[in-house]
């Protein structure tokens, strides 16, 4: 069997043994460097390679962690999630359902449309979920809402929406990295077509949510509660103007620094100082709180840092390369298996890998090249790279758009991540992406 698969099968099965994720990234690349000939020597040294490639992603998510908590500190999250409390309260005094539809679906809807902003207007990424979901963690529970539909919504928001949308995140996938290259290697396209590439896979995604919102999880499910969440939450929250003004400040000018400077790391780092020298956080307390939240991402940084050494083992094994070639020597002359393999190529990819954004380069040699020699369009193949490299992104362990989920509903203790974050969204999402993306490659 292809040290690739083994390596990522490895590492599925062991995170869902419940063994930690690093160090299920670990095991599976010494395995997968092991079968695919490197030796266990070299397989070490191929991942310690590799760990430096996911230190600047680990900045940046130490950096975005900093400059979420500073936002929390100010108040803004509290307030936000006391409105919404107040709106569900209303709903029992108007005679409605506390668990009603109408309430679920705002409440789903708000934090979807959160999910959306944090890959553009607010280019937070993941770092707004452990401060924004926690405190709707006794809202949920008195809803029943499940919380795997929850993570359902936030992962759809967090990818769907750099899969479609040519900004902010979006811009570095679709344009920057996919179109790159595509170009790259010897595809000409437009960038201005590349939206129109993703709107199937896009619409798989859609109608994997819509699955979960009305069947999979549309019935209640109970959660724990202490005496304190159970009280009616009637407690006025109040944030200063200053506080509203400056936060409002520190959003727009980490936006603007990181579009002019493409780093998430520089937009963090000058919406942390807005923050400071508006007052919003105090200079004093500053150090402690920025602290706080390098230390709540900092988990997840591990995990990107171990998936970029499991990616480096892989590329070291050339098994990709002949993984590839196998398909294009089984399923030559019947393109729709040919394109059906691909795609579930690249779920295998980037499952270990954990992201879409290290996946694209990588299949990009070997993909766009096989789908000229099949006559496929240049829009055809934008479709299958791009559906090939986003697919197992949802439903990774390793990926931050389930980290992320779980890193904010766990805040209790009732979210396990492999069975409440990692297996709803493969199932929902990953299922739909390999049919509509081979739908798109064939129509396009």
């Amino acid at each position: 069997m292809n040290a690739v698969v083994i390596a990522v099968l490895v590492m599925l099965v062991l995170s869902m043994a419940r063994m930690n994720v690093v160090l299920a990234l670990f095991m599976g690349a010494l395995v997968g460097g092991v079968t695919g000939g490197m030796g266990a020597e070299a397989s070490l040294a191929a991942f310690g390679k590799g760990l430096g490639g996911g230190a600047s992603i680990a900045l940046s998510y130490a950096l975005l962690g900093a400059f979420a908590m500073a936002i929390s500190r100010s108040g803004v999250p509290d307030l936000l999630a006391a409105k919404i409390i107040k709106v569900i309260n209303k709903s029992k005094t108007d005679g409605q359902k506390a668990g009603g539809f109408k309430v679920k679906f705002s409440l789903l809807a708000s934090i979807a449309l959160m999910a959306v902003a944090s890959q553009n207007l607010v280019p937070v990424h993941i770092a707004f979920i452990p401060i924004l979901i926690p405190p709707l963690l006794a809202t949920f529970s008195r809803l029943n809402l499940d919380r795997r539909l929850v993570a359902c919504t936030l992962t759809f928001g967090l990818t769907a929406t750099y899969m479609l949308l040519p900004v902010g995140f979006g811009n570095i996938y679709m344009i920057e990295i996919l179109a790159g290259s595509l170009r790259t290697n010897g595809l000409e396209i437009s960038n201005s077509i590349m939206p129109q590439a993703m709107m199937i896979p896009v619409a798989g995604m859609f109608l994997g949510l819509m699955v979960a919102a009305f069947w999979t999880y549309r019935k209640p499910r109970h959660y724990k509660m202490s005496e304190a969440e159970q009280a009616d939450q009637t407690l006025e929250v109040s944030v200063p103007m200053n506080k509203l003004l400056g936060s409002a400040a520190g959003v727009v000018i980490a936006l603007i620094a990181q579009l002019w400077t493409d780093s998430m790391s520089l937009g963090a780092l000058a919406g942390c100082l807005t923050l400071m020298l508006t007052g919003v956080i105090n200079w004093k307390e500053a150090d402690g709180v920025f602290l706080d939240g390098m230390k709540m991402m900092a988990y997840c940084g591990f995990i990107m840092i171990a998936a970029a050494g499991f990616s480096e083992v892989m590329r070291a094994t050339g098994e990709v390369t002949t993984l590839v070639a196998s398909i294009q020597e089984l399923f030559a002359g019947n393109t729709a298996l040919g394109v059906l393999m691909m795609l579930i190529v690249g779920l295998l990819i980037t499952m270990g890998i954990g992201s879409s954004f290290s996946t694209v380069p990588i299949i990009a040699t070997l993909y766009v090249p096989l789908g000229m020699e099949m006559g496929l369009s240049a829009l055809a193949i934008a479709a299958l790279v791009g559906t090939a490299g986003a697919l197992g992104d949802a439903g990774s362990p390793a990926s931050d758009s389930t980290i992320g989920p779980s890193a904010g509903l766990n805040a209790d203790g009732q979210h396990d991540h492999i069975r409440d974050s990692v297996l709803p969204t493969f199932i929902h999402y990953n299922i739909p992406l390999i049919l509509f993306g081979w739908l798109a490659v064939m129509v396009l």
